[in-house]
């Protein structure tokens, strides 16, 4: 039988690990050993944009945290506790509205390439969208979140 000191102790560390979102906790980059059974990243291209789709397991998401070369970092979360999320489907667009990338079910992390230009991102998550425009003309990485409050 647990004494009340024990309850305590686990209630406090319950309590601690619900504060940090798991998402933030997942997307740290990490100096651990990365085990290349658990990776499977391979790099695509449609319409010429260049881009990496995955990031679900631990070894997974830190390899990709540390893949180098793309402009547009995309993280896809739910929830109040920012959990990742792999069931989104993606659409960037040119300011003119033409698809330029069409994904299927990727996330919770999108790495993406793109030439200097403003464009629209669309995400789709349950039948629910988030859109956010995004200027590629400076140089640098972009992180982008897109969230959706409830769990659809």
């Amino acid at each position: 039988m647990k004494s009340f000191f024990m309850y305590l102790i686990t209630g406090v560390i319950a309590a601690l690990l619900t504060l940090a979102p798991l998402g933030a906790q997942a997307a740290t980059p990490s100096n651990e050993p990365i085990d290349p059974a658990g990776v499977q990243l391979t790099p695509q291209q449609q319409n010429g944009i260049t881009y990496v789709a995955g990031g679900i397991g631990l070894d997974e998401s830190r390899a990709l945290l540390q893949t180098k070369g793309y402009n547009l970092h995309l993280t896809f979360s739910i929830g109040p506790e920012n959990k990742y999320t792999s069931d989104v489907d993606l659409t960037i667009q040119a300011p003119q509205g033409q698809s330029l990338l069409n994904l299927s079910q990727v996330g919770p992390i999108v790495f993406v390439q793109l030439p200097a230009g403003k464009y629209q991102v669309l995400a789709t998550r349950g039948g629910h969208t988030e859109r956010s425009t995004v200027d590629m003309n400076a140089s640098g990485v972009r992180d982008l979140n897109l969230h959706w409050s409830d769990a659809y």
